[in-house]
């Protein structure tokens, strides 16, 4: 494909709004299309400054296309490729720190918004505070106007406006991670107590920071999906992307400086996100984990070919109707029932190839979510969740790094070694069970609850995970 021009932008960029830490292929595929069509179906000036906090990659595949670029819509019937113009910028920032913090204090700026992933908030998973021992948290502290961290950053563009007294900008977390916005609130205003008190009162009185539910898959770019998009296309994009057709964004009302007009687009706008949010953490992310674990198990590579597996599809429909809906109340303008229909749809899809494996990795991270809170929940309406439990139970066998054909597993998980040492005791579920940074004290006590998933593993050890599975829907 050397002799295939370019993509390049038509016409002038739209003048920038918005500052977004984390171009990575999520963002490109989500808020930037999102925008995009915002102003072009509403106008408004919400351009986006994309920061990347590491690495000079995402700049250096767009800026030689004047940063415009395509998302590539991948649904059964085909692909449909849409050119994404928001982005007018790409910054590093460790090339220049200074740069990205004056831009922030631009008062063009209105939003900083984030897709860092939950590792980029330097906070202690279970009880949400910051870690001050971090070493990016340390380094930012000890060079508050040299930050390497995504919170030294926010905290030192808010500081700057202050200074010139600007007013603060939204900060919009799109990161999957419960009621995120009011988390980014406290590790930023945390972090600023450290340098400044009045600057950590301002930001806690005068900033925003709503919360988001975020849905779209975006798996992987591929060298064939380039040269594919070339031929079809007639140029190359280096910064392609490629998404699911499904979307879903609900973002809570309340900004400083207004935001471009993403209901337009079909944006949800509520007061309160919480609802949303539970809903899809428990319905899809949930079910996503217990296809991951177990069907890994079984053998299978993606989600498509696990669901194709008539006892899979039919362990989410009983996971939904018997164990995750009766702890859910209905969100404003939602119907869980064919919410639940959706995600199939979404699941089944065999043009994305969403790997089990890929979906597995830090599972330390995601049970509490997406399993364990749904479990206490059963369990406290008097009911056992069997099929949770059992998903329990295959996580902790997937952990154990080896395969039901004996081959290894690469389990990448920030717990990896602690879980391989405990899977490896005598009593590998009381071990993992006991790791309190995971399971919460009070359910781990629950007898019921360690009783099911101890007799869950061991049927997976002796049948599989196929045959336990079909054994629960039959």
């Amino acid at each position: 494909m050397s002799d295939t021009p370019r993509l390049q932008r038509r016409g002038k960029p739209p003048a920038p709004g918005i500052v977004h830490l984390g171009p990575g292929a999520f963002f490109r595929a989500f808020l930037a299309p999102w925008t995009d069509e915002a102003m072009k179906l509403a106008g408004g000036e919400w351009g986006i400054v994309a920061v990347s906090l590491q690495s000079s990659g995402t700049r250096d595949r767009l800026a030689p296309q004047d940063c415009v670029y395509t998302a590539v819509e991948r649904g059964p019937g085909g692909d449909i490729a849409r050119r994404v113009d928001a982005i007018t910028e790409v910054m590093v920032a460790p090339e220049d720190p200074a740069s990205v913090i004056a831009k922030m204090a631009d008062p063009a700026i209105r939003i900083v918004s984030l897709t860092i992933t939950e590792k980029g908030y330097c906070r202690d998973p279970q009880t949400g505070e910051l870690l001050q021992d971090h070493p990016d948290i340390r380094h930012d502290l000890a060079n508050p106007d040299n930050p390497v961290s995504a919170i030294g950053f926010i905290v030192a563009g808010l500081k700057a406006r202050r200074e010139r007294n600007l007013p603060p900008f939204t900060v919009l977390t799109c990161d999957n991670l419960p009621m995120n916005g009011r988390m980014a609130r406290k590790v930023v205003t945390a972090f600023a107590n450290e340098i400044d008190p009045d600057l950590a009162g301002w930001i806690e009185t005068d900033a925003a920071f709503p919360c988001t539910m975020v849905d779209r898959i975006t798996p992987a770019t591929t060298p064939p999906d380039i040269d594919a998009l070339a031929s079809s296309a007639g140029y190359l994009d280096e910064a392609a992307v490629i998404h699911e057709p499904f979307r879903q964004w609900v973002i809570e009302t309340g900004f400083t400086a207004g935001h471009p007009d993403w209901a337009t687009a079909g944006v949800q706008f509520v007061s309160n996100v919480e609802a949303h949010e539970l809903m899809k953490l428990r319905c899809l992310n949930g079910t996503h984990s217990a296809l991951a674990y177990l069907g890994y198990l079984a053998g299978h590579d993606t989600i498509a070919d696990t669901v194709a597996d008539p006892p899979f599809e039919a362990l989410c429909t009983e996971l939904w109707q018997e164990e995750i809906l009766p702890t859910l109340e209905t969100p404003e303008g939602e119907d869980l029932p064919r919410y639940c229909q959706s995600l199939m749809a979404r699941y089944q899809n065999p043009s994305i190839r969403h790997r089990t494996w890929q979906i597995a990795m830090d599972g330390s991270q995601k049970l509490p979510q997406r399993i364990l809170g749904t479990i206490a929940d059963r369990l406290a309406q008097g009911v056992v969740p069997q099929g949770l439990c059992l998903v329990v139970a295959g996580w902790i066998r997937y952990v154990g790094g080896q395969d039901e054909s004996g081959a290894p597993i690469d389990v990448r998980d920030p717990l990896a070694d602690s879980l391989k040492t405990a899977t490896g005791t005598d009593d590998p579920v009381g071990a993992v069970l006991a790791m309190d940074s995971i399971f919460e004290p009070e359910l781990n006590a629950q007898r019921a609850f360690v009783e099911a998933v101890r007799a869950a593993y061991e049927r997976l050890g002796r049948d599989g995970s196929r045959a336990c599975v079909a054994a629960l829907t039959s």
